[in-house]
Formats: structure tokens, C-alpha cells, sequence
């Protein structure tokens, strides 16, 4: 007999043992992408965000979306990713918030594919180098796929709950090295072919 995972909540105990799969599960128990935005928010406060984090996750989700009418985006994975990019802001406020929130996400059985996007979202991502410097765990956390680099650049276009140009960010930006604000327009120039 497989044991529950860690973390179930009572309504997905409750359709296990009706016979159904819990939602967001596979028929296998592996996590799934396709859970509706109030499953995520719920993860969000489950994880310990404030009301304004969540706020700013479905602006930032908002966005995001409009990057994905491509039928190579998966629109569900930009969402979800989008929803959940700034679940560790729960447990810090400082720039680690990408890789514990990236830990706390696994914890939580999410997906990889939506770990990875909370984890490579920090501005346009993060080279091995530079995680090292920041005291992070050198890895490399660049966005690769098409859906992290449409999450990691609705972030860095929103401020709070609003959205801003690319400008107000990168003058935000001044503190960060001139190749982070490089990569950072670079990625906003190439998010823009989607829109």
C-alpha cells in the first residue's frame, strides 16, 4: 500500500477515496500542470504569501498569457509557472526566493517543468557565476524554454500588481551588472515576437 504524500489537502483525501485521482494528479500520483488558477493561489497560501504577492502573481500571470498564443507555448505551463513564480516570497523577500521557493514548490509534489520556471524567473535568469556571488546555490537558472523566458519577462514587466515598460525596469535595474540588464532587454526584445 503507497502512503499519501506529505501535504494532501483534505479535498484531494476526499476524491482519492471516492475512487478518483486527487486533482492535479496523475493516475500514477505524479503532479500535473493543468490545475485551475484557484488550486494555485491556494498553493500560495498554503506556502505562506501575502495577499499582495498574490496579487502581483496574477498580474504577472495576466501578462504572461498574452504571450501565448503561439502553438508552441503551453499556455497551462505559462500559467501555472506564472501563478507559482513567487511562492518562496512566502518564506524570504531576498533574491534566494527563486531556488527556496523552487525547493518549497518539490515539496509540494509540483511539477518539474513549473519548479524549473519559478527557478529560472529571477529578471532575465541567473548564470552558475552568479548565483555564487549572491550566495545561491551555483546552478545555472537562465530561462531556457519558451515558457520560462514568457514568465521570467511578464515579471520583470510588472511592478506590484501594475505593468510598466521595459525602461521603468531597467532603470530600476541600475544597481545589477550591465550584462543582467543586457540579458534582461534582450529578453524582453525577444518575448515581444510572441505578443
Amino acid at each position: 500500500m503507497s502512503r499519501e504524500p506529505e501535504g494532501i489537502s483534505p479535498r484531494e483525501r476526499r476524491r482519492a477515496e471516492g475512487g478518483g485521482e486527487p486533482e492535479g494528479r496523475s493516475p500514477k500520483g505524479e503532479p500535473t500542470d493543468r490545475r485551475a488558477v484557484g488550486d494555485w493561489e491556494s498553493l500560495l497560501v498554503r506556502a505562506g504569501c501575502g495577499k499582495r504577492v498574490i496579487a502581483h502573481t496574477k498580474a504577472v500571470a495576466g501578462l504572461a498569457l498574452l504571450f501565448t498564443d503561439s502553438p508552441v507555448v503551453d499556455r497551462d505551463l505559462v500559467l501555472a509557472g506564472a501563478m507559482l513564480h513567487d511562492i518562496g516570497r512566502g518564506v524570504t523577500h531576498g533574491v534566494d526566493h527563486a531556488q527556496r521557493g523552487a525547493a518549497l514548490a518539490a515539496s509540494f509534489g509540483v511539477d518539474p517543468a513549473i519548479i524549473a520556471i519559478i527557478e529560472r524567473h529571477i529578471g532575465a535568469g541567473l548564470t552558475a557565476d552568479e548565483c555564487s556571488l549572491e550566495g545561491l546555490v551555483p546552478r545555472d537558472c537562465l530561462p531556457v524554454t519558451i515558457e520560462e523566458k514568457i514568465v521570467a519577462n511578464a515579471d520583470n514587466l510588472v511592478s506590484g500588481e501594475r505593468v510598466v515598460p521595459i525602461e521603468d525596469t531597467l532603470e530600476g535595474a541600475i544597481r545589477l551588472r550591465k550584462r543582467i540588464r543586457r540579458r534582461i532587454y534582450r529578453l524582453s526584445c525577444e518575448m515581444e515576437c510572441l505578443r
